[in-house]
């Protein structure tokens, strides 16, 4: 069975380079237009999976496993490899392959409780984001998980968090789950985990870990974070980090749920994206 699914992905990846076809699957046309939009193009892709999961009853298999998408992506004179994990299901009948299909997601919208914004104190809370640990963070867990913090099905945020931490962003507030920005002794609050309670208290925090809103993505550098809102409706639903710029200048991205490394800053390419999509860009700032 694996290798009928392994043949399967062979070809599936030979999609994301060969001619056009109207028999084009979305997720594929998706990346595609994508690329040129950009000026970029996709030099090769592969495909690897991974069996995390197999039940089998009579004549009748499923098998859940993690497919490792490798892109060499192309762009002016620069070159660099874009990877993306996604859990899928393949179904066989009688030891054929009848069926393969993308796992989906819980929703990722997650109850955003009201923020309680913390007021400065007399004590200043001194910090220097160290950019190069937070992103060494991100390219070291983009594709597992850290067992010193919880691990959530939607993970998007508690590993932007995560990687802020590591860049030595303090936490605060400390055990008021709406206040502050912190993960102790296996809980944590709303703005660690959460995408919209993040992106809220980014906006308005003024003690411990902080940044400023600027007005376009090639203003941030490595280290800052992009807030995803998906359907245009002002909750927001996903937190990305920036890893490195493309030859424009434009981030390219780490994340976790959907886990991703070195992607496209828009989210274009994504099932979860809607022309009306709004985005906040934020830039971590040291506090001396």
């Amino acid at each position: 069975m694996k290798k009928q699914l392994q043949h399967l992905l062979t070809k599936r990846a030979q999609l994301f380079v060969s001619i056009r076809d109207d028999m084009m699957e979305e997720a594929v046309e998706r990346k595609r237009q994508l690329c040129e939009k950009r000026g970029a193009e996709m030099v090769r892709c592969t495909i690897h999976c991974q069996v995390v999961g197999r039940h089998v009853m009579e004549n009748e298999a499923r098998l859940t496993y993690l497919a490792h998408y490798q892109f060499l992506i192309k762009h002016g004179s620069k070159m660099y490899v874009e990877e993306q994990i996604e859990e899928r299901q393949a179904y066989f009948m009688h030891g054929e392959l009848i069926k393969d299909e993308k796992v989906s997601k819980a929703d990722e919208r997650m109850d955003s409780p009201r923020l309680e914004r913390e007021m400065p104190v007399d004590e200043r809370i001194s910090y220097e984001y160290n950019r190069a640990k937070a992103v060494r963070y991100a390219e070291t867990w983009w594709n597992n998980y850290n067992p010193a913090f919880p691990r959530f099905e939607v993970d998007c945020t508690n590993f932007i968090s995560q990687c802020l931490y590591a860049g030595g962003a303090p936490m605060t507030g400390y055990p008021n789950r709406a206040k502050g920005w912190w993960c102790k002794n296996n809980n944590w609050s709303y703005s660690w985990a959460v995408a919209n309670s993040f992106r809220w208290y980014l906006s308005g925090s003024r003690v411990g870990l902080q940044a400023v809103e600027v007005s376009s993505p090639e203003q941030l550098m490595a280290g800052d974070v992009i807030c995803y809102d998906f359907q245009g409706d002002g909750r927001f639903d996903h937190s990305t980090i920036v890893v490195a710029k493309d030859k424009d200048g434009m981030p390219l991205v780490n994340a976790h749920t959907t886990n991703s490394r070195m992607r496209y800053w828009s989210y274009e390419d994504s099932s979860a994206y809607t022309p009306k999509i709004r985005y906040k860009f934020f830039h971590i700032i040291d506090r001396k």
